[in-house]
């Protein structure tokens, strides 16, 4: 549920953070006619990494990092301090977004209300800057000018909101000291906790897979951090390949880490070429720290069953033993149907379906292209 709200704020309304910036965002998010999703919904970032999250099914506010539970020591109304804002924000959003579904003339369908907040510090010059916007359904909604103390309205239906927000002088004021005074302040007191965490750098596992051998191989990294400056490609004598290669989405894990696939078109490469391919992963962040892994058959991990495949005997060896099982299970059910002992009859062939054939189920893990 987490990633998907976090996939849906950033894709929506998240400002792009970059790596010279530290950033504390909240977000806030009502759904209307969304399956299975909470009705409410708030989740803390800090540099894009969820650190909060609080929903309408549980009404509580959990932490998200280790980093954390070392903070919450220091300030231990500090969560609970979050959980009572979404509940005060809980009840007017769920009532803001029935508002926009009946002035913009909406009956049904899947509707979305969304407002991003909070600031950014530059790390080398310490300025601030402090962002508070709307979304509806996809798109932006209105947005508060901090410089100006004035509300943008980009469409129409925002109009009458902004004439409104616009007269209440002393909340913009108030907003306007929070984004840029106590949300930098607050930054900086998570940073001493965060920064170790947030800075760090994990290598991934990288894998070279294929299911069969007419297939593209895919090169899997996983469990990798931070995803920001994470780099992976496909390269042929020391230069970049673009022919016959796609690419695969950064993706997050659920320890939050990260894993990202390239694909190569093997059938399109000669496979005397083979040993001029690479697959490549780095962090572009200047240490020089290549993974290298080539296009080597020995290493594939494959679903190929022939002859021949070290992996594939190997699974051609289980089957033959599995089949041979599965024999004298029949042979030894037919001898209990010919003494019509219906009793040890379907005693026996329960161990058979729900014991046995499990155990020779076989299931590998490859890219799904």
């Amino acid at each position: 549920m987490l990633k998907m709200i976090k996939l849906i704020s950033v894709l929506l309304l998240s400002p792009m953070t970059s790596s010279v910036k530290d950033s504390l965002s909240f977000f806030l998010t009502a759904t209307l006619g969304v399956p299975k999703m909470p009705k409410f919904m708030g989740v803390v970032m800090v540099n894009n990494e969820p650190v909060g999250y609080y929903d309408s099914h549980t009404n509580v506010a959990v932490h998200k990092q280790t980093w954390v539970q070392e903070y919450l020591k220091k300030d231990r109304q500090h969560l609970e301090w979050y959980a009572d804002q979404c509940r005060a924000h809980q009840s007017d959003f769920n009532a803001d977004i029935y508002n926009l579904k009946r002035r913009s003339n909406q009956t049904g369908g899947v509707h979305i209300l969304q407002r991003v907040s909070g600031c950014e510090v530059d790390k080398g010059t310490g300025a601030v800057s402090g962002f508070n916007r709307y979304g509806y359904n996809g798109e932006d909604f209105i947005l508060l000018d901090m410089d100006t103390e004035t509300w943008i309205a980009p469409q129409r239906a925002a109009e009458l909101t902004k004439v409104r927000w616009d007269a209440e002088v002393a909340t913009i004021q108030f907003m306007k000291h929070f984004y840029l005074n106590d949300c930098a302040q607050w930054i900086d007191n998570y940073m001493v906790y965060a920064r170790k965490f947030l800075d760090r750098t994990v290598h991934p596992k990288v894998a070279l897979l294929q299911k069969m051998p007419w297939s593209v191989v895919c090169c899997h990294a996983t469990g990798f951090y931070p995803d920001h400056t994470a780099k992976m490609f496909w390269r042929k004598d020391g230069k970049e390949v673009r022919n016959h290669v796609a690419a695969g989405e950064i993706l997050p894990n659920h320890d939050g880490t990260f894993q990202k696939s390239v694909y190569l078109n093997v059938s399109a490469v000669p496979e005397d070429e083979w040993a001029e391919y690479e697959c490549v992963f780095y962090f572009d962040n200047g240490a020089q720290d290549e993974m290298v892994t080539a296009l080597d058959k020995a290493v594939i991990k494959t679903n190929d069953l022939l002859p021949g495949s070290v992996f594939g005997g190997t699974v051609m060896v289980l089957l033959l033993l599995a089949a041979g099982v599965l024999v004298a299970g029949v042979l030894v059910a037919c001898r209990f149907r010919r003494r019509k002992d219906s009793g040890e009859y379907q005693k026996f062939m329960r161990i058979l379906i729900h014991v046995l054939l499990p155990s020779f189920c076989l299931k590998i893990p490859l890219c799904d292209r």
